[in-house]
């Protein structure tokens, strides 16, 4: 320090001592009341601001030059600080909540109708605005059966492949059905669930030939007794022949048996004989189909009259009784 200095501070301390003394109604003032004082003040300030506010206040005396003015020196603190301000937080949230659940719960069952659906049947109609033909095929190569009027519905059971044609009851026979076309047709309802009928064959269509069959010809006749003849010691019957089959007769055999004396008389010819008598003989070579012909039977050496005649007649289609031959039976009694 100089010697200047401790000049002034050693005036200063004698000038403030006797001012003490010499006048007591003067109050000096409290320099450190007043930096204390301020000093707080400033820290109130910081401290509505801050959660904390550390203050460390420093204080140094500045004095005054002295004037010639017989008033004591007048000090003017100055306040150096050191503020610290420090965020700490200091809440503490402690939370402990126990949930306890006693609730009980009890499902309540609720029952659910279950729907049933009971299936429509849809129907197919049909409706014309010409009045139309029902045939008996689809397509007009088959005959008209009926007719489906303008105003009139009915009920349609089928179609053809072609959907063209419709299988419905005869208008005119309930009884019956037919097919009816559908250029003037209105169908209403499900067509195409309809089942597909396969038609009846065409009248016009091409059925493959059957073979020739070549019928087996079919000989036949009929035979019947007419009269005894005689010539001399000989006796025979006439019998008239028929031929009512598809085949000639060309050859016969023929015999009769006489019951009574149980004599066989047998003749075997190409060619039918007729003997009149004893005046002529006439011979006849094909029984043609429809032909009728007289032929004598072969002759017994007595007079057979009253006799059980038995006659079996075998008439064949080619000469030596060969071909297709047919056979009758009878009996007479002359």
């Amino acid at each position: 320090m100089s010697h200047k200095n401790r000049i002034y501070i050693s005036v200063a301390f004698i000038l403030i001592t006797s001012a003490s003394c010499v006048v007591p109604a003067l109050s000096t003032p409290d320099t450190a009341g007043i930096s204390t004082a301020a000093a707080q003040t400033v820290i109130a300030g910081i401290t509505q601001n801050a959660p904390q506010v550390m203050f460390s206040p420093t204080m140094e005396a500045i004095p005054t030059t002295p004037t010639n003015s017989p008033e004591p020196p007048t000090f003017t603190p100055t306040v150096t600080g050191t503020l610290t301000q420090t965020n700490t937080p200091t809440q503490t949230i402690t939370s402990t909540e126990t949930i306890t659940s006693t609730q009980t719960f009890t499902p309540t069952l609720t029952l659910v109708p279950t729907l049933v659906f009971t299936p429509t049947m849809e129907t197919t109609l049909i409706t014309v605005s010409v009045a139309t033909n029902c045939r008996a095929g689809p397509g007009k190569v088959y005959p008209v059966e009926g007719a489906l009027l303008i105003g009139r519905t009915t009920v349609v059971y089928a179609r053809n492949s072609s959907n063209d044609y419709w299988y419905i009851r005869n208008p005119d026979v309930e009884a019956e059905f037919c097919w009816v076309w559908g250029g003037y047709a209105t169908v209403l309802g499900p067509s195409m669930l309809l089942p597909v009928f396969t038609p009846p064959p065409s009248p016009t269509a091409t059925l493959t030939p059957l073979p020739t069959i070549t019928p087996t010809p079919s000989p036949d006749f009929k035979a019947e007794y007419v009269a005894l003849d005689k010539c001399a010691a000989s006796w025979w019957g006439e019998i008239m022949l028929k031929n009512t089959g598809s085949i000639p007769f060309k050859s016969v055999n023929i015999s009769v048996n006489d019951k009574a004396t149980d004599v066989v008389a047998v003749n075997l010819a190409d060619g039918f004989t007729n003997i009149d008598g004893c005046l002529k003989t006439t011979t006849k070579d094909v029984i043609g189909i429809g032909d009728t012909y007289l032929i004598s039977a072969p002759a017994f050496a007595y007079n057979p009259t009253g006799h059980n005649i038995r006659v079996v007649i075998t008439l064949c289609s080619e000469t030596g009784q060969k071909g297709i031959c047919a056979t009758n039976k009878f009996s007479f009694k002359p």
